[in-house]
């Protein structure tokens, strides 16, 4: 039997209540029902508990009886048992984070779209902002003259439509785009740092002298995209390059290799 199966079945936990029970430090880790795990014997994988006992201490009991060597083992024994079953337990408590990225409920602002215009009145390159901006599936086709310079940091912009507009000057900091069209979209002295551009649209977009260090571009649509002076890092220029669509000119004006 191993360590493990040994410590579930509470073989060390009943030695260690009993060697030290007077001075030691408990803790209590609450654990599901049905907690069952593939490498725990069957007794304990049927075993309905809601309390784990995990009693851990460097001090001894100068009543007990037992040889140097022995307490020496023992505490081994006890140290790794209190480990294991920490983890066991927090790893059976704590939530699961979800591998993709979850995004909240849609706005129910009837004026969310017009949020745009405004902006985040305190945006920074951080991504800080003072309200939430949730721009999904609004429709912003040939806007000229509202979006252009606004603080749109964190903005939520999965699959509204930005073709044609102005959105030169722009702070686009940590924004989320996937999906989103951008044909045609002037981005001239924009920041948009660390803004997930998957499978977006920026066919005849324009990044002339634009920020785009940590933003992302997989499966989007590059095709005749402007990057003249575009202001981008080495691991983010080669994971752009990778992109097919991307023009023989484009690809010069960003200076891929391959």
């Amino acid at each position: 039997m191993s360590i493990i199966q040994k410590i579930a079945d509470g073989w060390i936990l009943a030695r260690i209540n009993a060697f030290e029970r007077s001075q030691m430090a408990t803790l209590f880790l609450p654990l599901p029902h049905k907690f069952s795990s593939p490498g725990l014997s069957s007794a304990v994988k049927h075993t309905r508990v809601s309390l784990i006992r995990v009693n851990c201490s460097a001090n001894t009991n100068s009543s007990v009886s037992t040889s140097k060597e022995n307490s020496c083992q023992f505490k081994e024994l006890r140290n790794v048992a209190c480990g294991v079953l920490a983890v066991l337990a927090l790893t059976s408590t704590s939530p699961v984070i979800a591998a993709n990225q979850r995004l909240p409920p849609l706005s129910t602002d009837p004026d969310r779209c017009e949020r745009a215009f405004v902006g985040n009145t305190i945006g920074q390159a951080n991504g800080v902002y003072d309200k939430p901006i949730d721009l999904r599936f609004c429709d912003y086709t040939n806007e000229k003259t509202n979006l252009k310079g606004k603080s749109l940091a964190a903005a939520l912009m999965s699959d509204a439509k930005f073709d044609g507009a102005d959105m030169s000057e722009v702070v686009m900091s940590k924004a989320y785009a996937v999906g989103a069209s951008f044909k045609g979209t002037d981005f001239t002295n924009a920041v948009l740092d660390r803004v997930n551009f998957g499978k977006a649209n920026l066919q005849g977009a324009s990044f002339k002298n634009t920020v785009l260090s940590g933003s992302t571009f997989d499966d989007a649509q590059l095709q005749d995209v402007v990057f003249e002076d575009t202001i981008i890092g080495y691991i983010d220029l080669q994971k752009l390059c990778v992109n097919k669509t991307i023009s023989d000119d484009s690809r010069a004006e960003l200076g891929c290799r391959n």
